[in-house]
C-alpha cells in the first residue's frame, strides 16, 4: 500500500513539474521581433505550422527559420517568397533544431493571452495581472487527485473488507458497537460533502467549438474550485483509511496479542530522542548473525531526529505542492512573469521612441517592398493633389533628373517635413517621421513618367 502511494505522489509531482520550454524559447529567439498574439515587426506565428504543412512546404520551414535569406535566394519555397516583403528588417539565422521550432511553433499555436486589470491605485509602476486559468495543467492535476480518490476508495474497500472477516465472531460484537457512532459520523460527513459538492462548483464544462478563443482548449475544462473539491474528498477518504487501518489493527492485536518485551534499563530522555541507541550491556541482543574477520554489526534503529526530519521532508513537500501548484500559490515564475510583463512594456516603449527620433541627419533611404507600400499610400492621400502620380501639376515632376532643392534622401525628407517658400506645405504637423521617411523613400524610388516641364538643375540618377 505505501509503494502505491509514494508512486502515485511521485507521479502527481512529474505530472505538475513537467513544463514545456516552447515559451521560453520563443522569449529567447523570437520575442524581438514576433508578438505571441499579434503581428508585430515580424507577422504573427499562430497557425504558420499548418499554412507552411498545407502548402507542402512543412520540412522547409525549419530552413526559413535557421536561415531565411539562404531560401529565398535559392526560390523553390512560395510561401518564403511570398512573406520575405513583411517586414523591411530581415529576420536573422536562428541557431534552433527541429525539435525547438516545433515546441516554438506549439507554444504559440496553443497560447492563451493573460487578462490584465487596472493599475493598482496610487503606484502607476505597479499592474496587477491576473493570468487566466491554466486550463491543461488544471486537467493534469484532476488526473492525479482522481487517480488518488480511485486508490484510497480501492483501499477503504479492501481493509473493510479484511476487518469484516474478523467480525465474524461474536468475540468483536461489543468492539464493532464501540466504533459504530465514530463510523455513522464520517459516513454524515462523506454524504454532506457529496451533497455540496455540485452547488459549489463552477468549472469541468466542455469547451465551445464555435468560439476561436476556446479551439485550443482541452476536452474539459477544470476550474480551481474543482480541484479544491476534490483535495478535500482525498482529505476525507484519508481520514477514513486512517480510521479503518487503527481498527483493523486494534482486531488484529486482539486476534494475535503483541509479545511483551522485556523492560529494559531506562535511559537518558534526550539520548533516547536523538540517537535511540542499546545500552553497552544490551547491545548482544541485536548483534547480527555475519560476522567478518571477527567483526559482527549492531542492528541499531535509525536515530528518531533523523526519522522525523525524513517524514517533515515529506508532509513539507505536500503543502509545498498544494499551496504553489494547486491554490496557485504567488510563486517566483509568477513574480518573474509579471516584471517580464513591465519590462516588456519599457522596451515597447523604448523601440518606439527610438523608432521616431528620425531626422535629417540620420535619415535613410528604404528599399524593403512593405515600406514602399506604406509611403505610396500615404503619397496617395497627402501628395497626389499636387504631383499626380509624380509626374507633377501643381508641384514639379518628381520622377525626372529635375529638382528644385536635390534628390538624396535627406534634402527630400526635410522638404516634405518643412515644406518651402515656393508653395510646398510643411508634413511634420501630419506625419511622423516615420512616415516621412516611408514618403520620401518612395518618391526617389519612382521611375521616369513624362509629365510637366522639367524645373530646377539636373541630378545624377537616383
Amino acid at each position: 500500500m505505501r509503494i502505491g502511494q509514494l508512486l502515485t505522489l511521485a507521479a502527481l509531482f512529474l505530472a505538475i513539474m513537467a513544463n514545456s520550454q516552447g515559451e521560453a524559447l520563443f522569449k529567447a529567439k523570437c520575442n524581438t521581433c514576433h508578438a505571441v498574439d499579434k503581428n508585430s515587426t515580424g507577422p504573427w506565428l499562430k497557425g504558420v505550422k499548418a499554412k507552411w504543412a498545407d502548402a507542402g512546404e512543412g520540412e522547409l520551414l525549419y530552413d526559413w527559420v535557421r536561415n531565411s535569406n539562404s531560401l529565398i535566394a535559392g526560390g523553390k519555397s512560395k510561401m518564403a517568397l511570398a512573406i520575405k516583403d513583411f517586414s523591411a528588417s530581415e529576420m536573422p539565422p536562428q541557431q534552433a533544431s527541429n525539435e525547438e521550432v516545433d515546441q516554438i511553433l506549439d507554444y504559440v499555436d496553443n497560447y492563451a493571452p493573460p487578462v490584465k486589470t487596472a493599475e493598482v491605485p496610487g503606484d502607476p509602476t505597479q499592474t496587477e495581472v491576473e493570468l487566466l486559468p491554466d486550463y491543461k495543467g488544471n486537467l493534469n492535476i484532476f488526473y492525479a487527485l482522481g487517480t488518488l480518490m480511485i486508490i484510497l476508495l480501492l483501499a477503504i474497500i479492501l481493509m473493510s473488507s479484511s476487518i469484516l472477516s474478523f467480525v465474524k465472531s461474536d468475540l468483536f460484537k461489543k468492539k464493532l458497537r464501540d466504533q459504530e457512532n465514530l463510523t455513522k459520523f464520517l459516513i454524515i460527513i462523506i454524504s454532506l460533502g457529496a451533497a455540496f459538492v455540485p452547488g459549489y462548483s463552477y468549472g469541468m464544462g466542455i469547451p465551445d467549438p464555435t468560439n476561436p478563443a476556446e479551439v485550443s482548449y482541452p476536452w474539459l475544462l477544470v476550474e480551481k474550485v474543482d480541484l479544491y473539491i476534490l483535495v478535500g474528498i482525498n482529505l476525507v477518504l484519508l481520514m477514513v483509511v486512517l480510521y479503518l487501518r487503527g481498527l483493523f489493527n486494534n482486531f488484529y492485536y486482539m486476534v494475535y496479542p503483541r509479545k511483551l518485551k522485556a523492560a529494559k534499563p531506562k535511559q537518558k530522555r534526550v539520548v533516547k530522542i536523538l540517537v535511540d541507541a542499546v545500552p553497552l550491556e544490551e547491545e548482544s541482543s541485536i548483534l547480527m548473525d555475519h560476522e567478518y574477520d571477527g567483526i559482527r554489526e549492531l542492528d541499531n534503529n535509525l536515530p528518531p531526529w533523523w526519522v522525523w526530519g525524513f517524514y517533515l521532508t515529506i508532509v513539507f513537500a505536500f503543502v509545498y505542492l498544494l499551496y504553489y501548484h494547486v491554490f496557485d500559490g504567488n510563486t517566483q515564475k509568477k513574480e518573474y512573469d509579471i516584471s517580464i510583463m513591465k519590462a516588456q512594456k519599457e522596451i515597447d516603449a523604448y523601440l518606439k521612441e527610438a523608432a521616431m527620433n528620425v531626422d535629417e541627419s540620420n535619415v535613410t533611404l528604404l528599399n524593403g517592398q512593405a515600406a514602399l507600400n506604406s509611403g505610396k499610400q500615404i503619397f496617395e492621400a497627402n501628395c497626389k493633389v499636387c504631383h499626380k502620380d509624380g509626374s507633377g501639376d501643381i508641384g514639379p515632376n518628381l520622377t525626372d533628373k529635375f529638382w528644385l532643392y536635390g534628390n538624396d534622401i535627406k534634402t527630400v525628407f526635410g522638404t516634405i517635413k518643412n515644406g518651402t517658400s515656393n508653395g510646398m506645405p510643411e508634413h511634420a504637423s501630419k506625419l511622423n517621421p516615420i512616415q516621412l521617411q516611408e514618403v520620401a523613400s518612395y518618391v526617389l524610388s519612382l521611375k521616369y513618367i513624362p509629365g510637366k516641364e522639367p524645373q530646377g538643375k539636373e541630378f545624377p540618377a537616383k
